[in-house]
């Protein structure tokens, strides 16, 4: 599966190599919980509504989302 960033969404990726490796590492598992179980697993994941329907977010911690 190829996984493409935002512009932004890059920049936070970088800025989290350079800042929280803990945060990178749960940033990095659930990537690879995406690509193998879709829409469940683990990081809550939940369906967006609004301008995002149709995408999803998981929970990096309790301020940051993923949204894929």
């Amino acid at each position: 599966m190829n996984k493409i960033f935002t512009v932004n969404g890059w920049k936070d990726y970088i800025y989290w190599q350079t800042e929280d490796r803990r945060t990178l590492k749960k940033i990095n598992s659930l990537i690879e919980d995406i690509c193998r179980n879709g829409n469940s697993g683990i990081g809550k994941p939940e369906p967006l509504t609004g301008d995002l329907s149709g995408y999803w977010s998981r929970r990096i911690n309790d301020k940051d989302r993923l949204v894929y």
